[in-house]
């Protein structure tokens, strides 16, 4: 078997660089025709998500100031030339000086990155509160020293892989693996026209001979995707409103299916809680497709106004354009009544608790002063939390209460709501704590199909924690569901099935008109116990592992990518480039225990002694405070544990 990181660097430089496609023209080009679309998102959040260093595009206060969080320090200066400049004392002692690259953002606050190495770029933790007017810390609790992978300038806050392509057009990340290095390009740094109707050389080139721009059907104006069609919306807004894993470093071309881009992150555990309600920064997208809005046809731009990317109405009013006496024609099925009165939210009018939003959109913190509002528009449910664990809206105002009295006030005031009863997030709960007890319960909630997709989905992937068993059986069906989400979930339940009957059944996927559904099928057969496929089996079982080795290929620098080949590498009993797998691991994050312990235990495996000592010595080294490597290095050494405080 080829060496797997070889063959994937291999691949890595056969991958498109969409950043120098001469079909992108840039935004200025679109100002001349469209001077209000372009006036609305010139002051957007799209059009300042990356801007460049100029003194006009920097909020922070950078003449003189300090931030201090510890041991470390920062001061903030201009420079005679203007240059906005950051001389940072690390925790450890070290003090280095850098410019400001570029700025990131412009309200609740704006964050700058670094250059720490030609073409790396490195978003710093402390950043300015537009708001307030001052500097804070991201991660005050934390505050890594430069030796944590977890630190500004590790690998998880690489700017190039982590971020840029969701704050650029037709942007590339360009990794080199083997140096290490990025030579990152984009079109345009910002979310500009381009990012969302696609590149804009063949609407020019239609419009230069247009006596008027709407004299042709829409479809003839040369972009890629007809954002006049509600049902692309998701496609076009979700690929960046959402937790996903690309399955490329560079931007796809806008109107490109979700699915042929992205896996979309379930409603794991850490991410949602356990009735899907939002609780690690999700982007929006995972939410709206537990809703029933989503279901009824409604998309963003029935609330967001496309171009300057704000709302369409101003508080309460945004809801009320559908859900009042009047209703809207385009969902006929609305109920047709009152909503905006005390009658329905219970508050004094005007008060925060009479805003649509706090009981139905509650809210969350990120990045220390950003609160994103939770899409899923749910009725509240403070009846589930002591089974759930999930926060309620009620208590969240209502801090001196419990959700118990919650509850009990609702029930109250709503004594025939048909919002009660039954809800997944029970069922999703106990497959969080056990996903194996709560098997049976899930592959019901999977074949429930007046259920949100996301939630069917989220069932079968913990089936397959769980191993499924005879439920893989149960949800065999759903391997030819509509719904691409449910597809590729519907493989991972199969784990418990029989292992030659598994085979039998994802075969077919291989040739899945979907990418994300052929690659889950690919993971599914590596080292399936097949001896050989039929010709065109093999074919579609080749294109698709391609894919997969593609997508991986496009995320080197992600120690997470590696920990997944070296998985592969063991499942096919490759111990050498198991071994570098893991080793690269650590090399982009030494602070990840399980990574050197794999190391350790294929030298050990080996008959390498002495390599699993000194890979184990270093692995202490790296992580003083933790007791389980440094019981494996006095095993092997018959020593008792010695421990270096942290």
């Amino acid at each position: 078997m080829p060496h797997l990181l070889a063959l994937l660097i291999a691949l890595l430089s056969a991958l498109p660089v969409l950043a120098q496609s001469p079909d992108y023209a840039g935004s200025d080009s679109c100002t001349g025709c469209h001077a209000e679309e372009a006036a609305a998102w010139a002051g957007s959040h799209h059009a300042l998500a990356w801007t460049q260093a100029a003194p006009g595009n920097i909020l922070a206060d950078f003449d003189g100031t300090h931030f201090a969080l510890g041991d470390m320090q920062v001061g903030f200066s201009v420079a005679p030339d203007g240059t906005r400049r950051a001389e940072v004392t690390e925790r450890d002692g070290s003090t280095a000086s850098y410019d400001v690259h570029s700025v990131v953002g412009v309200a609740p606050l704006q964050q700058y990155l670094f250059e720490t190495g030609a073409g790396r770029l490195q978003s710093f933790d402390v950043v300015w509160d537009t708001e307030k007017g001052g500097w804070f810390h991201l991660y005050p609790e934390a505050n890594p020293p430069p030796s944590d992978a977890m630190h500004w300038s590790g690998p998880y806050k690489t700017w190039n892989g982590r971020c840029a392509v969701c704050h650029a057009t037709g942007y590339a990340a360009n990794y080199d693996p083997a140096t290490r290095s990025y030579a990152s390009e984009e079109a345009e740094i910002g979310v500009g026209c381009e990012a969302c109707h696609g590149p804009g050389a063949a609407h020019l080139a239609w419009a230069a001979q247009a006596e008027t721009a709407r004299q042709a059907p829409r479809a003839a104006h040369g972009f890629p995707v007809d954002l006049g069609d509600p049902s692309v919306l998701a496609d076009v807004c979700g690929g960046c409103h959402s937790r996903r894993e690309a399955h490329s470093d560079a931007s796809p071309v806008a109107g490109t299916p979700y699915h042929d881009s992205y896996a979309l992150s379930l409603l794991r555990p850490g991410l949602y809680w356990p009735d899907g309600q939002i609780r690690d920064e999700v982007y929006v997208l995972g939410s709206f497709l537990q809703s029933k809005m989503q279901a009824k046809g409604v998309t963003c731009a029935n609330c967001h106004e496309p171009h300057g990317a704000g709302l369409l109405a101003e508080d309460n009013g945004l809801c009320t354009q559908c859900h009042s006496p009047a209703g809207n024609p385009d969902f006929p099925t609305l109920p047709l009544k009152v909503f905006d009165s005390p009658g329905h939210h219970r508050h004094p009018e005007g008060s925060p608790g009479a805003q649509c939003r706090a009981c139905h959109m509650p809210e969350q913190v990120y990045m220390g002063n950003d609160w994103r509002a939770d899409h899923s528009f749910r009725v509240p449910r403070p009846d589930l939390s002591a089974e759930t664990g999930a926060p309620d809206a009620c208590t969240s105002c209502h801090q001196d209460r419990d959700a118990a009295w919650a509850a009990a006030v609702l029930e109250d005031w709503f004594p025939d709501s048909t919002h009660r009863g039954p809800h997944y997030g029970q069922v999703l709960a106990r497959g969080f704590a056990d996903p194996g007890a709560a098997a049976a319960d899930l592959a019901r909630l999977a074949r429930q199909a007046d259920q949100p997709g996301i939630v069917r989905a989220t069932a079968l992937w913990l089936l397959g924690q769980g191993g499924a068993g005879p439920e893989a059986d149960a949800v065999e069906a759903l391997l030819a569901d509509p719904d691409p989400l449910l597809r590729a979930a519907a493989i991972d339940a199969q784990r418990g099935a029989d292992p030659q009957l598994a085979v039998q059944r994802i075969v077919g996927l291989l040739g899945d008109p979907v990418k994300t559904v052929r690659i889950a099928a690919a993971k599914a057969l590596l080292g399936a116990p097949v001896a050989r496929f039929p010709a065109q089996i093999a074919a579609e079982l080749s294109r698709a592992q391609g894919e997969w080795q593609g997508a991986m290929a496009s995320r080197l620098d992600f120690p997470e990518t590696h920990l997944q080949l070296g998985g592969m590498a063991l499942t096919m009993r490759n111990f050498p480039a198991a071994a570098r797998a893991f080793a690269e691991v650590t090399a982009l994050d030494p602070q990840h225990a399980d990574a050197w312990v794999m190391q350790a235990r294929i030298a050990a495996a080996l008959g390498d002694g002495a390599g699993a000592r000194q890979i184990l010595g270093e692995a202490v080294a790296a992580n003083p405070g933790n007791l389980a490597l440094a019981s494996m290095l006095a095993e092997l050494e018959g020593e008792a544990p010695r421990l270096t405080p942290p």
